[in-house]
């Protein structure tokens, strides 16, 4: 998998994005999981494909304010 982020806003947290990874769903254990909510941040995830090949993007929010994006893709390698 390859995987480019960038922080927006300077309440992000590396802490809740390290959190948030943590709860990935053995569905789909790209990222993160689809939704994830602690106290004021909220983590998206989309991904569409499945592990043989697959693209995403992720998303953290602060309050309503975007302070967090990235993208991502991979696959099986031959």
């Amino acid at each position: 998998m390859n995987y480019m982020g960038r922080v927006l806003g300077k309440s992000f947290s590396g802490n809740f994005l390290k959190d948030a990874l943590r709860h990935a769903d053995k569905k789909m254990p790209y990222r993160g999981p689809e939704y994830y909510e602690d106290g004021e941040y909220i983590y998206k995830c989309n991904v569409n494909g499945d592990f043989t090949w697959f693209q995403g993007y992720e998303e953290i929010f602060w309050k309503t304010e975007k302070v967090y994006e990235c993208y991502f893709h991979g696959g099986i390698l031959k």
